[in-house]
Order: C-alpha cells, then structure tokens, then sequence
C-alpha cells in the first residue's frame, strides 16, 4: 500500500523555489511560505487543480486560493454549487468548509512571477499522483488553467496531445473520471473577460450535473 505523501514544511527538492521562500521568509516573516497543502476530504468525488500559490494568497495563509482575487471567485462559485459552506473570510480559521471537494495545485510552493518551470512541475508531480491515490470515491477533476490541465494528464500518465484544453471541454477518460477544463479564475483573466463569472459557473454547473447524475 502506497503512504500518503506531501511535501516537507521546508522541502528542498526544487532550488530554485527554495531561494525565492527563503527571499519570501525575510521580506514577509508573518506569511506562511512554504509548501501548500491541499484543502478538503479526501473522500471527496471533486478534485479543483491550480497553478501553485499566489505569493500573497495561499503562500500566505497555507491555504489553496485563499487570500487573493481567484479565491474570491472560485470560493462563492463552491458555495453556489453547494461544494462549500461557511463563512470565506480569506483566512484559513475562518470556518469555510468544503463538502464532497477537495482543492490543490500542481505545484505546492510559490514560484517567481507565478511560472513554475517544468522540471519543478516534473519534481513535485509524486505529490499530486499520492493525493490523487488517496481520493478513492474521486469521480470529477477540474483543472484550472492549461497548466494543471498539463499535470493532471501527466499524473495520469497520458500525451498531452491526447484530451486538448479548452474552457468548457469535459474528457471522460479510461478510468472513468471526467476531466473538466475552465481558465483560471484570476484577476487577470476576469479582469481581461477572458473569464466571467457566468462561464465560471457554467462549468461547475456541467460538474454538478456530473456529480448528481
């Protein structure tokens, strides 16, 4: 039986994540800077998949998507959906709950200017493949953004030629888990219209009747 594995509080495996934790510790003592763990049962039959922390979000709760604008987002939409109840105060003791969803990144440490490299992703990918072993009732993966769609094909062990990313696009694969893809739900992209909340929900609408069928 395989342990369940994630990443030490001061991992080490990626140099280059390490320098910029080790800038992030001095430049702001009261963050949590460190490797983020994911959030929710693992039971769960929803796995939502980022990028990696934002560097004054979850890299400074230790929560996924907490403290910055996608967390907003993303958040009211669980809510909406009912994969989420409680009070989301952008603090990690703030009470939220989440119900029949899980949330991680492919990546567990803040990188520079929000851009791990592929050798970080490559490295950490033993993490996300273990949380992914753990999830034994998991029926539905949404990946936020190319990137996570990227990891999550990788993890399972498939071409990224083989299911193509595209906001809205659900892939049922051979293991009988739905891969189901949205932009991410950053400042960017909403501010940009690249994502609003409507095309945000529509997807998680599409997860729900997923789920519910």
């Amino acid at each position: 039986m395989t342990t369940y594995q994630q990443p030490d509080r001061d991992c080490q495996l990626c140099p280059r994540l390490v320098e910029f934790r080790r800038a992030n510790q001095a430049k702001f003592p009261d963050f949590y800077n460190g490797p983020v763990r994911p959030f929710g049962p693992s039971d769960a039959r929803l796995l939502v998949v980022g990028l990696a922390p934002g560097l004054k979000g979850a890299n400074a709760t230790g929560r996924p998507f907490t403290g910055d604008y996608a967390g907003d987002l993303l958040y009211d939409t669980l809510k909406k959906f009912n994969f989420a109840k409680g009070t989301y105060d952008k603090r990690p003791d703030d009470g939220l709950e989440l119900i029949d969803c899980r949330i991680t990144n492919a990546v567990k440490c803040v990188p520079p200017e929000n851009k791990p490299t592929g050798p970080e992703a490559n490295t950490c990918r033993p993490f996300l493949i273990s949380e992914f072993g753990a999830m034994k009732n998991l029926s539905a993966i949404l990946c936020l953004g190319l990137v996570a769609h990227q990891a999550m094909l990788r993890t399972f062990g498939l071409k990224l030629s083989s299911l193509k990313f595209g906001h809205g696009a659900s892939h049922k694969m051979e293991n009988g888990i739905t891969l189901f893809d949205s932009y991410h739900c950053s400042r960017y992209n909403t501010q940009t219209y690249r994502l609003t909340p409507e095309m945000f929900e529509n997807v998680f609408a599409d997860i729900r009747a997923h789920l519910d069928h």
